[in-house]
């Protein structure tokens, strides 16, 4: 495996300031929740009666048995990776990682680092004849922030990219486009279309980014920042649609709830979920989901929201918390409709992810799992129905990370640990499908996506997808499912 090496990236802007002109409005919440907004989407109808999931279908278990025999029993230390990127200061942690929305076509992911830059980079290692790789696409070196880059994530479209930093800035970059002929463009596989990035401008919040999330379906981006304060701009013209102030904690997460995104629901340490109207700045709800609301016994080390997810119809939310506990959001009233109670009593919930096992087939939510990590070192898939466990996963330290496989996979979630390792798990019996080696340390990321076809030729790989990942020593680790 080969250690790429990075070009540095020429900026042509200084940062840009905002000013108080600039701000369209600051809306300062003075109360409970106002109405449910009224809207027109037409999602599916509520939960109605127990999940039932499946196990295995035809010919997966032998599919199964024989990835673990291959991957499972390899001796702790082994490096069973496909590739490796490290283009961050050696053991300067990845803080962000995020893959292409079309990968791989393009095979391109962003990470951002401790050591105060972002890099947009392709994690396939070198192969004959192949067009896409790290030694074809030199990884373009994002720089600009004075602290470190813990947030970072494409487009919808995967034409832009943003970065959030310590800093309190957030920087977005755009790629440029060169007119080239169809021949040209060929013979180099497209990879020079994507050589090319501007740097757009820099936002300035003044507070310590936490997390970023772009809009699925537009060019709008959120940030929240460590000061309480939510922000939204649009892009490219970077003009501020908004600053969201109605937490009291740090902003924790934020996410954009599907089908079509028209609300922005926000989470914090003070134990509070929103749910904005972007158009107009306000809350649809306000729910204080670990505590009662106002209480002077409001402790962000117990009651804080630590971790965020929406199902695939919008319909719930899930709430992790630093106490353990998990607890089910109905959208858009912000009622607390369930808590789940499986994680040691004081460890914090750091990751959680809705499941569609049988991807949309049933309608009405059913085949939705939920599954949660935990700094226990516990993973629960939760029967979002009947709030029951279907099946349990296991680390030896801290879960840092979960993420849902795509199709034709969604019985699939990997899960990266504080213990070096990254598995993979089929939520509907809890069976281990793989380990996934070569990291040092911690791991605080990870990502999966389709892999590109001719890397699984004669390859004895039946899912064809990849798995990506962020360590604490600095480097990006890639493997073959």
């Amino acid at each position: 495996m080969s250690t790429s090496k990075s070009n540095q990236h020429v900026e042509e802007e200084d940062d840009l300031q905002i000013n108080d002109e600039d701000i369209v409005e600051v809306h300062e919440d003075e109360g409970d929740a106002g109405e449910p907004m009224s809207d027109d989407d037409e999602d599916d109808g509520p939960y109605d009666g127990e999940i039932v999931i499946g196990g295995p279908g035809p010919g997966e278990e032998d599919e199964d048995m024989e990835m673990d025999g291959d991957e499972q029993g390899e001796p702790a230390g082994t490096d069973n990776s496909w590739g490796v990127s490290a283009l961050h200061a050696a053991q300067q942690s990845i803080f962000s990682l995020a893959l292409h929305p079309a990968f791989p076509n393009p095979p391109l992911a962003v990470s951002g680092g401790e050591d105060d830059i972002a890099f947009i980079f392709c994690p396939l290692p070198a192969s004959e004849n192949a067009a896409w790789s790290s030694e074809t696409f030199p990884p373009v070196r994002l720089t600009g922030h004075t602290d470190s880059v813990v947030a970072a994530g494409w487009s919808f479209d995967g034409e832009m990219i943003a970065t959030g930093g310590m800093d309190g800035k957030v920087r977005v970059w755009r790629r440029v486009q060169r007119r080239k002929s169809q021949e040209g463009l060929k013979a180099e596989g497209g990879v020079a279309s994507w050589k090319d990035w501007e740097f757009l401008t820099s936002l300035d919040t003044s507070s310590e980014i936490i997390w970023l999330q772009w809009h699925p379906k537009g060019n709008v981006l959120a940030a929240g920042c460590e000061d309480a304060q939510v922000w939204m701009w649009q892009l490219p013209s970077g003009n501020t649609m908004g600053v969201l102030s109605s937490h009291t904690f740090s902003s924790t997460a934020g996410l954009f709830p599907p089908p079509l995104g028209r609300q922005l629901l926000t989470a914090s340490l003070d134990s509070s979920l929103i749910l904005w109207d972007p158009r107009t700045s306000a809350p649809v709800f306000k729910t204080s989901v670990f505590c009662a609301a106002n209480s002077p016994h409001m402790d962000p080390s117990h009651h804080g929201i630590t971790a965020l997810a929406v199902s695939p119809n919008g319909q719930l939310a899930a709430a992790g918390g630093a106490n353990g506990l998990v607890k089910i959001v109905n959208l858009p009233a912000g009622n607390v409709v369930s808590t789940f109670t499986g994680h040691t009593e004081g460890e914090s919930v750091e990751a959680l992810v809705f499941i569609d096992v049988l991807g949309g087939a049933a309608g009405g939510g059913k085949g939705v799992v939920l599954v949660s990590g935990g700094t226990d070192g516990k993973g629960f898939v939760w029967d979002v129905a009947t709030g029951r466990v279907r099946a349990e996963i296991k680390h030896d330290e801290p879960i840092t990370s979960l993420a849902a496989h795509p199709s034709p996979s969604h019985h699939l979630v990997t899960s990266a640990s504080a213990d070096g390792n990254l598995k993979t798990w089929d939520v509907r019996t809890g069976t281990l499908i793989a380990t996934h080696q070569g990291h040092a340390g911690l791991v605080n990321g990870v990502a999966v996506a389709p892999g590109p076809k001719e890397a699984f030729e004669g390859a004895e790989k039946p899912l064809q997808q990849v798995v990506v990942s962020a360590g604490d020593e600095g480097v990006s680790l890639i493997w073959k499912l």
